[in-house]
């Protein structure tokens, strides 16, 4: 009698969000061109550090997400986003916390730059600091 092999099935490892640590990390993942950035060059430098911040934080977010995507204003949808603020001083920036809404997101946040958990928004808190100062001061 001959026996048949069944081949399992190899699960699909589980994507790392930490593995992204780098705006370029985030444009490698997604095929995008990490040196080819929104031209800024026709408004005032302070205002063009701010969009292409941006423009990161929401590669950023498309990479870390993997594939996930806030649907606004679904109420049974969490979605996690960093709370920061400018210190009264005007001289530092803080962070408070990550806060998820079910009903919606606030203006500060915004769909794209929502994760699904706390944990990956505990993380884009932590590890961009830089980009989010740059979009804030």
């Amino acid at each position: 009698m001959k026996t048949t092999k069944k081949t399992a099935k190899k699960a699909k490892p589980e994507f790392d969000f930490r593995t992204i640590k780098f705006f370029e990390d985030a444009c490698k993942k997604e095929n995008i061109d990490s040196t080819k950035l929104p031209d800024v060059s026709m408004i005032p430098e302070v205002y063009g550090r701010d969009l292409i911040a941006r423009y990161k934080l929401e590669i950023i977010y498309l990479a870390i997400n993997n594939g996930w995507i806030a649907r606004g204003g679904d109420v049974t949808q969490a979605k996690w986003y960093v709370y920061h603020w400018v210190l009264p001083s005007g001289s530092g920036f803080g962070f408070s916390c990550s806060y998820y809404d079910c009903a919606g997101t606030y203006a500060s946040a915004g769909l794209r730059l929502c994760t699904f958990n706390k944990e990956q928004s505990d993380y884009i808190k932590d590890q961009f600091t830089d980009l989010w100062k740059d979009t804030l001061l």
